[in-house]
């Protein structure tokens, strides 16, 4: 198979799947209290694996928060920090045990300005709080659990 159309049919699915399981979050109530628990954001680890997973979560990321009536700010900056966040987790391919730490940092910087300014969530710092907990529910120990599950058939998912 062509690598160029593999790499775009995995960042497709990439994205497929983060909108399915940002719906399914949202269904279960876990992305609208303090914390906020995406298993979505799991996906972020994914670029350890496959640089298609860097268009793939941000094309999922754009298309959730579009479609789940989020803010014009959150639907630009919050997309950008999953965007840099799988990026970076790219970048530090190479060290395991730092994969979910780049969407985490991203996260935690961008999205509490922006709760505080396109929904007035306030104080800051307990939106620094909350965002980096749920981060590390989210990209820390289920994103984790995923690459280790993932990375016995890594070859066969992965394929390039």
């Amino acid at each position: 198979m062509n690598k160029k159309v593999l790499l775009m049919v995995q960042a497709a699915m990439i994205a497929a799947i983060y909108v399915v399981l940002t719906f399914a979050a949202n269904a279960f109530g876990l992305a609208n209290y303090a914390v906020q628990v995406r298993f979505s954001e799991a996906l972020t680890i994914l670029p350890f694996f496959t640089p298609a997973a860097i268009p793939g979560l941000f094309i999922g990321c754009l298309l959730s928060n579009i479609l789940t009536g989020c803010a014009l700010p959150d639907i630009i900056f919050g997309s950008l920090a999953t965007l840099l966040g799988a990026f970076l987790t790219y970048k530090l391919r190479r060290y395991k045990w730092l994969a979910p730490v780049p969407p985490i940092v991203t996260n935690m910087i961008v999205v509490p300005p922006v709760l505080l300014y396109a929904y007035g969530i306030r104080p800051l710092w307990f939106s620094v709080v909350t965002v980096t907990a749920g981060e590390i529910i989210s990209c820390g120990i289920l994103g984790m659990l995923l690459l280790f599950s993932l990375e016995k058939y890594k070859d066969r998912i992965f394929n390039q």
